[in-house]
């Protein structure tokens, strides 16, 4: 059955969980465990929202059985034995509403299919097409698509990333359902029913529509298949058409600019990009501060070393004299450094204040039972905690 398995899909579905899993350690370090409690979080959140859309299958859906539908459920166990699956999810049909869809979803163990009703009528004279979207959707359950996917949320926001694992995902179920089929050309028209919708599939022209994917290698086309989670419906027919299809190559340029693009799902390109100046907004609005601190920090640390003499000889003045100097002059310092640093001193604590062009760095004085000064300091006038040198913040 590994030719069932898009080429790349291993590749990249390990890829995505090494790199979730390295991003939630580092978060769970970096956090101090505090990240354990935001994954418990939204594993609860899923289990909430999950049993809500059980819920609600159960209680809207009609369930398929022997009985209930029995032309569609023999379809389905059909399909469940081409594709060597010994424990069969449970079948539902649900109103679609006047869209041709089908999904698969998992609660607590149970596997759930589910047509909606559009898809079913749509192909009511096509067996094969609803055999393929029974097939695509056990694709996902039998190769484990919906576990590990909080472990791999972290990596599927990367760009280029999370976009190649899911489609290389579509690609893999596209693949089952064409197995589930009688004839590639079926599989192929199954597909084209979301393009012509539920009545002009049946008059399409094949081989035209296969073409069309000669269409994908512009700029535009090739960007925005980069950051969707489908590839294009086009080349999806080609490849059920012929799995070995060679596709037109994608522009390289378009890889340069999805290379910036988070991925956002069905949400499309213009959400990853609203992503995106969020993030750069927040790392801006974390990282500029950050910056600007460690500049101002930087010539305020230049400023205590160049004031490290002047502090020896106020010490060395109170040792030799056991008093305070009543001024720089007295003590041999200079009011004005080299660099334009002034320094003042309060001569009741003999504390040094050292003024340069980003604030002003205070030095207070202390005596140990030998008479010998050590000094603390801290931040005075125009200077934030944050931007004195680390020894002042110890």
């Amino acid at each position: 059955m590994n030719e069932l398995v898009y080429p790349r899909e291993r590749t990249l579905a390990a890829i995505t969980l090494v790199i979730g899993l390295l991003i939630w350690l580092g978060l769970i370090v970096g956090t101090f465990g505090v990240a354990l409690i935001g994954l418990a979080l939204g594993f609860v959140l899923y289990l909430f929202v999950q049993s809500a859309l059980i819920a609600h299958i159960k209680g809207n859906g009609v369930e398929l059985s022997e009985d209930q539908f029995p032309d569609l459920h023999a379809q389905f166990t059909a399909c469940c034995d081409r594709l060597q699956m010994k424990t069969r999810p449970q079948a539902y049909i649900l109103n679609g509403n006047g869209g041709l869809n089908a999904f698969a979803t998992k609660y607590l163990g149970t596997q759930f299919v589910v047509l909606m009703s559009d898809v079913v009528d749509a192909m009511d004279k096509h067996a094969e097409g609803v055999r393929f979207y029974i097939g695509h959707e056990l694709g996902h359950l039998r190769m484990k698509h919906l576990s590990g996917h909080l472990l791999r949320w972290p990596a599927l926001w990367l760009p280029l990333l999370g976009a190649a694992y899911s489609r290389a995902r579509e690609s893999t179920c596209d693949r089952h359902g064409l197995a589930c089929s009688e004839s590639p050309e079926g599989a192929a028209r199954a597909l084209a029913a979301l393009s012509a919708g539920a009545e002009r599939w049946e008059k399409l022209d094949v081989n035209a529509y296969l073409r069309q994917a000669n269409h994908s290698s512009g700029f535009w086309m090739s960007f925005h298949e980069l950051t969707a989670g489908y590839p294009w419906l086009t080349k999806r027919a080609a490849r059920v058409m012929d799995t070995g299809a060679s596709m037109p190559p994608r522009s390289g340029f378009a890889y340069l600019l999805a290379l910036f693009v988070p991925y956002a799902g069905r949400l499309g390109a213009g959400f990853g990009l609203l992503m995106l100046v969020y993030i750069v907004g927040m790392l801006a609005a974390v990282a500029l501060p950050a910056y600007q601190d460690y500049t101002v920090r930087a010539k305020v640390s230049a400023a205590m070393i160049g004031s490290q003499g002047a502090r020896e000889a106020l010490g060395n003045y109170y040792q030799s004299n056991k008093k305070i100097p009543e001024s720089l002059y007295i003590a041999g310092v200079p009011s004005q450094l080299a660099d334009g640093t002034r320094l003042q001193l309060a001569p009741k604590q003999m504390v040094l204040t050292v003024s340069t062009k980003q604030g002003e760095l205070i030095f207070m004085p202390a005596a140990d039972a030998e008479g010998r000064i050590t000094w603390g300091c801290t931040n005075g006038a125009g200077l934030k905690p944050t931007q004195l040198p680390p020894s002042c913040r110890k």
